[in-house]
């Protein structure tokens, strides 16, 4: 649907000047293109939001798996897996964040809805193969790469969810993603789905809208 004079006009001032820039920009100052822009990366940007908690939701389940099964069902409470997890100061702490919920939340379960997502991509640190991942990681992951060693793997882990991360924060803050490679990114997100289970990844490929916007970017 083609925008309105009044739309032309009044747009750009309600999204701003400086966020508006980086589309004007993209389309040589011509204000319809760039609101066209700004439409396809907005809606792109919604159609992650089903990949995103599908994968957010299945990594972390399989994480906890690893770690019930090495610290049993009460591992927020356990001091050997508290002293397990990184400490920095300043900067995100995966200890503090544990902690903090483990002191005011009665279940496991409420806790792992409120951990942040870099808890669950700071648990792919060598810091907890020996413990976790040398015996479990095989178990929760099934479809992983049988060629590579848990530590390539882990390794893979951290990086692919350092990616989706920055990609889920940037659609958090409404920043621009039309520069990314939006199928090599949904290819990411899938491909850490599929470590769990092939049958969610293939309900995924149903169920998302990204891919069909690729061909739509104005």
């Amino acid at each position: 649907m083609p925008f309105t004079p009044d739309e032309i006009q009044s747009l750009p001032k309600v999204l701003s000047a400086p966020r508006f820039a980086t589309y004007l920009a993209e389309k040589a100052s011509d204000k319809e293109a760039a609101l066209e822009l700004y439409r396809w990366n907005m809606e792109v940007s919604a159609a992650f939001f089903v990949p995103l908690q599908i994968c957010e939701v299945s990594v972390r389940n399989s994480i906890v798996a690893a770690i019930e099964n090495t610290y049993g069902p009460n591992w927020p409470w356990e001091k050997g897996f508290e002293i397990s997890l990184r400490n920095p100061f300043p900067g995100y702490s995966p200890r503090r964040d544990l902690t903090e919920l483990a002191r005011k939340l009665p279940t496991a379960g409420k806790i792992v809805a409120e951990l942040k997502f870099v808890f669950w991509e700071r648990m792919f640190t060598r810091s907890h193969d020996a413990v976790i991942w040398n015996s479990q990681f095989g178990h929760v992951f099934p479809n992983a790469d049988p060629a590579k060693t848990v530590q390539q793997l882990r390794k893979e882990g951290f990086d692919e969810l350092q990616k989706i991360r920055d990609l889920r924060n940037r659609i958090a803050h409404h920043e621009p993603i039309f520069r990314r490679n939006v199928r090599e990114e949904y290819a990411r997100i899938r491909g850490i789905v599929a470590w769990t289970d092939e049958v969610a990844a293939r309900w995924l490929d149903k169920v998302e809208t990204v891919r069909g916007m690729i061909a739509l970017k104005p």
